[in-house]
This record gives structure tokens, sequence and C-alpha cells, in this order.
């Protein structure tokens, strides 16, 4: 079987746009299936047969493509398993017919990420889960069988946790995030499809580990800063810093316009609404923020420069290195049931949401309220942004001896700098 697509030219809508369906080619027959997705002219490559980069819903489109085909691909191969020959007539009549609770797991994984960015679900969600449908298929395709909802028990689930662990090597925080997403897949396929599960959700347990939070001390900080590097690597130092005054995350870094600096009491601050929570936030620019956005002003839509996040990951590794950033951390790691423990370079950890945890610790340390940090983090609730006052060493050590020994006043935010650059706009009252 052969799958390809092609863009009608006919009947366009009224902001031209065409439909887009699937060609199946199969024992000299052939199906032509309206895929439900829709295209300009300019978005369309004619001879590749698909969507060119320029368009706005590549990857949602992708997905939900890609998750069609399956099912075509999966129909055909049931139909000639049963009746040697397969119709064109009998696979469309295969493919409309809603999901049964003897359809392969993968099948209706694939089925819930199509659906997903109908459902409102952020175009990066719709990737994560997409790659989970592949883990499971690959997981799946080592097993004997296909394997339905309706085999998928408790101890099919223990199967994949050790899978998961012992063949693709994952930590136990990136097992917790897979099941997290298993989840809500199972709890749709019993609301939405009315499919009977093997087994309860709810019951679907595993254990988060708390993870060290790697941050850059103020003389870190200011060693970065400074530090002589390329032409390339300075314009990701320059955007990672930003994130260090700011508290930005990076998925907020990427989208930042002109439109989020505003004025205020004869000063700056930023006002966005943060891609991950959805939650407005308002950081008030330090003149060193406000340097760096001058020194890019104008010269790119974006603010500051920002590359793909696993791009300036990898650069910033050999920032920090440059920048002397080599103290030893102790990185814990579990293997085989054994907790190993070892000393690393910082600047291996070091990453675009180092700067996010070097704006919370350093913010604390400079006397900044907890109540006021976790308005500028944009956290729903304290308890995440208390987090940090346990992992700033220092925080505490100058509480102890503020209150054992009566010391206060420098002491009291050390680290802290003469220009303050972590802060947040005033509260009015």
């Amino acid at each position: 079987m052969t799958i390809t697509y092609e863009r009608r030219a006919d009947r366009p809508d009224a902001e031209g746009r065409a439909m887009v369906r699937l060609i199946a080619t199969f024992d000299n027959k052939r199906l032509r299936l309206a895929t439900g997705e829709q295209c300009l002219v300019a978005d369309w490559n004619k001879k590749s047969g698909w969507f060119r980069k320029s368009f706005a819903d590549l990857d949602n489109a992708t997905v939900r493509l890609n998750a069609l085909r399956g099912r075509v691909e999966n129909g055909y191969s049931g139909l000639r398993t049963k009746h040697g020959t397969v119709t064109a007539g009998q696979l469309r009549a295969a493919l409309t017919v809603a999901a049964a609770p003897t359809a392969g797991l993968v099948v209706l994984f694939g089925e819930y990420v199509a659906t997903m960015p109908a459902l409102g679900f952020a175009a990066s969600t719709v990737r994560a889960y997409a790659s989970v449908r592949n883990s499971l298929e690959e997981w799946v395709g080592g097993r004997s069988g296909v394997l339905t909802l309706a085999d998928f028990d408790m101890a099919a689930y223990e199967d994949l946790l050790g899978w998961l662990r012992a063949v693709r090597g994952l930590a136990d925080n990136s097992v917790a995030g897979f099941v997290k997403r298993v989840k809500p897949f199972l709890e749709w396929a019993r609301e939405s499809r009315g499919l009977a599960l093997a087994v309860d959700p709810a019951k679907l347990r595993v254990q988060w580990e708390d993870v060290e939070k790697v941050w850059l001390s103020a003389d870190e900080l200011a060693a970065v800063a400074a530090a002589l590097l390329p032409a390339g690597l300075t314009r990701v130092r320059d955007a990672f810093v930003f994130c260090c005054y700011t508290g930005l995350r990076y998925s907020d870094l990427h989208d930042l316009h002109a439109g989020n600096v505003q004025e205020w009491d004869g000063g700056k601050v930023l006002r966005l609404t943060q891609t991950k929570t959805r939650t407005g936030v308002s950081v008030y620019l330090t003149p060193p923020a406000l340097a760096l956005l001058a020194k890019y002003d104008g010269t790119r839509v974006r603010l500051l420069p920002v590359m793909a996040n696993q791009v300036m990951n990898r650069a910033l590794k050999r920032i920090a290195r440059l920048a002397g950033v080599t103290s030893a951390v102790e990185v814990v790691e579990k293997a085989a049931g054994q907790i190993l423990k070892r000393p690393v370079p910082k600047w291996e950890l070091v990453t675009m949401h180092t700067a996010r945890h070097t704006f919370a610790t350093q913010s604390l340390m400079r006397g900044m309220p907890v109540e006021v940090l976790q308005k500028v983090l944009g956290h729903a609730n304290i308890k995440t942004t208390l987090i940090y006052a346990k992992v700033v060493e220092d925080f505490q050590h100058q509480t102890m001896r503020r209150v054992w020994e009566g010391q206060s006043g420098a002491t009291d935010n050390a680290g802290a700098r003469s220009s303050q650059i972590c802060a947040v706009e005033p509260l009015v009252a």
C-alpha cells in the first residue's frame, strides 16, 4: 500500500483554502479520503504532496494526518488478514466504523492525539503526546500480537514501566511524565468513546523524585554576563542573562515582542501571558535588562535572539565553562535499583531553565518577599515558590545567623549588587 496526499484545486472556501485528501493505492485499487485539513495554495507543495514549512498549522496537521495514515494502514492489514483481498468499499466502511473495544492501543492513542488540537491543546503538548504514541508503538512492536485496549491491564502496565526503564533507559521522573500522559488518554477512551478499560487510570501511580535545582550564584551570574565570547555565543548568553534578570521561561522569551514592553512610573515593565500556564505576569525591567533590550533594538522581530531550545542549551554549557562556572555539583541518579552519587561540573547542568531558577533564588537572597516572587513567576500555588526557599542554602544560613547572632543589614541580602538586577513591578496601592 502506498499513501499520498493531494490538495483539491476545486471548491475552495471564501478564504481560498481547499481540502486536502488522502489517496491510498493498494492491489491495483485506489481509495480517496477527505482528511479534514485545509490550506491555501501557497501553503501546499504540489511536487512533494505535502504542506510547505510556512503552513501555520504544520505540526498539528502532521500529527493528525499521521494518525489517519495509521488507521488506513491498520484497517487494510486487518481486512487483508481476514478476507485475503480488499476492496476500496470495504476499507472505506472499516474506517467509518467507530473504534471498537478491540481496536489497537496504538491506533486509539493516535486518534486521541489527532483530537487534541480541536480540544485546545498547545502544539508543544500535542508533540509530547505524539512522542508517547511512538514509544507505545515501539513497545507493542516487541510483544506478540496486537495489544488492544482490553489487553492493557495492570500486568501490561507494569511491563510497560519495566520496558521504559530497562530498554529506553528513562529515569523515574521521565517515566512519571510518560504515565502522566497515558492516564488522560485512558480517561478519554472511557468517557469520549465509551470503551471499557482493563485498568483504572487513577490506580496508575508512579513516584516523582525531587530533582536538585541548578542555579547560578551572584558571582557566577556576573562572570557569565561579563565573559568574553565568540559572536555566536554572545547572542545566546545575552538571552540567557536576560531571563536571569526577569525569570522568564524559554517559551516566553521565544514569543516576546515589542507589545510586551510598557511604560510604568518612569520606567518600563514586561507584561505578558505565560505560554505554559496562560497566567498574566508583570515584571519590572531593571537597568541591566533594559540594556540588553536596547542592544538588539530594531535588529530583529523578536526582542532578543532566540534559537531552538536544544541549540541554546548546548551553547550554554560551553558559555558557562568559558565563564568559569566549574564548581562541583552532586548528581544523584537511580540505576538498577541503586542510588548513585557523582560530582559533576556545574557548567554541564546549565540550561535555559537555569535562568529561571537563578532569578528565583537571587531574588529571595536580595530580600524579595515570597508572595511577590510568586506573582512574577506566575505560580498558582505558593508551595511551588517555596521550593526555591528550600534550595537557597545561603538564604537559610543568613537567616540563622541573623536570628542567633543578631546580625542584620547587609548580611540579610548577601549576594546582592549595588544595581539590583532581579526585581518585579512594585505593588500599586
